[in-house]
Formats: C-alpha cells, structure tokens, sequence
C-alpha cells in the first residue's frame, strides 16, 4: 500500500505531461474532483492538481517533441544523482539529469532497461504528494515490460527495490516492495507486456492506479469526458474491482475500487 509516510524506493510523487493542460484539468475534475492550481510564474506552467486542497498530483503542457501524453511515476531517492548513475550503470538511460526545482527538491527523469521512463524525485522542501491510497489519490503502480527478471534486476540495482512472488486464480503476480521494508510496504506489480496486448507496440511503461468509490462509474463519466477505456470494468478476486483507461490526450491509467474498500 502506497501512504504518505514515504520510504526511499518507494513512489512519491505523480504528474502527467500533456498536450491540453486545460483539458487535461476538465476531465480529471469530472472523474476525480481534482482542481489545478498554478506553481507560478517561475515553473513554466506547471501546477498541481488538488483533492480538498490536497496536492494529489503534478502536471502541465508538454510539446510533441517532449513525447507523448503520459502519466510519469516518480521514485523516492536520497540522492538523485548517485540513483541516475546506478540506472546508468544497469544499462538505463537518463533522459533529464538531475536538477533542482526551485528548492522544492532534486528532480530527474529516466528509462529503465527496456525502455520504461520513470522519474526520481529527492525531497527537501516538498515531500511528496499530499495524499496516497485513498479515493481520487494514487495507490498502485504496475511495470509493464518484456523481461519481468530482467526488471527486477534493474530496479534492485537503480532504487533498492525487492520482488516477491503473489499467487492468484490463474497465475502468479511479481510485487514490488521497497529493500528490507516488508511485504506490507508493497506498491506495485511487474506484468508482461504481452499481457497487455493493445499496448505492446508502443513499449514498457509504468501504469498509475487511482483509488475510487465507484469504477463503472468513473468509467462512464470517462467515455462522457472524450477519454478511452483501455480495459472494461472487471473485478480481480481479493484484489477488487479495477479498469485501465486513457484521457483524451492518450495519457493511461487505472482506477481501482481495492478490495479493502468494498463494504
């Protein structure tokens, strides 16, 4: 489970990059509630979007030659520099070098082994989001890539990260947790890619889940907002009931109603 009491390894901050900022903010406030408010003047249109005043998220205007809309999920790092040289080391890539944001805390973005981008975030001033695993906040991010043990070689040797092995109807699910900190510490899964047919194309990526109280009713309101539903509304025994879609612009990702928030 993803919380606010963030541990190194582990996600803590979330933005989408997107061709409409402003109508990214439109459909996100109609599935989520989420407001978006300015970073400033300084940030070059960056902002965040808000759940109650609450930051949840980070996103802004991007140009095609910064790629395509999508959700990038960033990991914790206690040094930012020395992480994107251990990504570079297990054959990554480093699409944006570390570099400080306006004393907030130490950014950077890169690609895994397979092509994957993700990003490290070093906190200072801004710890993380505000809000995790609770509805219209992030709580689950899933790996899709090629090569599930070649993955879980990159990111134990570039974040710390440790793999278990989760039974289910049909198969067995790779869970990520953060080095030494538990299996109760879990966030995220390692899948094929191949299990993501539609997708294969465009290559390995990290998908965010969002919690919420009713996912056929955020998918409907989805379809009614112009996004795309990537996967219909199904329900994943002891897991609980999830779906994969697109905004508008063609960024992805899940919705979920967890099987501890059934009632």
């Amino acid at each position: 489970m993803l919380t606010t009491r963030f541990v190194n390894g582990a996600p803590n901050w979330i933005d989408v990059g997107t061709s409409d900022i402003d109508g990214a903010t439109s459909f996100y406030n109609a599935l989520f509630g989420w407001r978006f408010q300015s970073a400033g003047p300084d940030a070059g249109g960056y902002g965040f979007f808000q759940l109650d005043g609450k930051t949840v998220a980070g996103g802004m205007q991007t140009t095609p030659e910064q790629g395509p809309p999508s959700w990038t999920v960033y990991f914790q790092t206690p040094d930012a520099e020395s992480t994107a040289k251990s990504a570079e080391q297990a054959h990554g890539r480093v699409f944006f070098p570390p570099m400080d944001v306006m004393g907030k805390g130490t950014m950077a973005v890169l690609a895994d082994q397979a092509g994957a981008s993700f990003g490290l975030w070093q906190p200072a001033v801004t710890k993380g989001v505000d809000v995790a695993n609770a509805p219209g906040s992030l709580c689950w991010v899933e790996l899709y890539t090629p090569d599930i043990a070649a993955a879980a070689a990159f990111y134990g040797a570039t974040l710390g990260l440790e793999t278990s092995a989760e039974s289910f109807p049909g198969g067995t699910y790779t869970c990520v947790n953060p080095a030494g900190a538990g299996e109760e510490s879990m966030f995220g899964g390692i899948v094929p890619l191949a299990d993501d047919p539609t997708e294969a194309e465009s290559g390995p990526y990290w998908l965010p889940y969002f919690e919420v109280t009713d996912v056929d009713a955020i998918v409907a309101k989805a379809e009614e907002q112009g996004g795309g539903v990537r996967m219909p509304a199904t329900d994943v025994a002891t897991v609980g009931r999830i779906a994969k879609l697109a905004d508008p612009y063609g960024a992805r990702f899940a919705v979920i109603k967890s099987a501890q928030q059934q009632t």
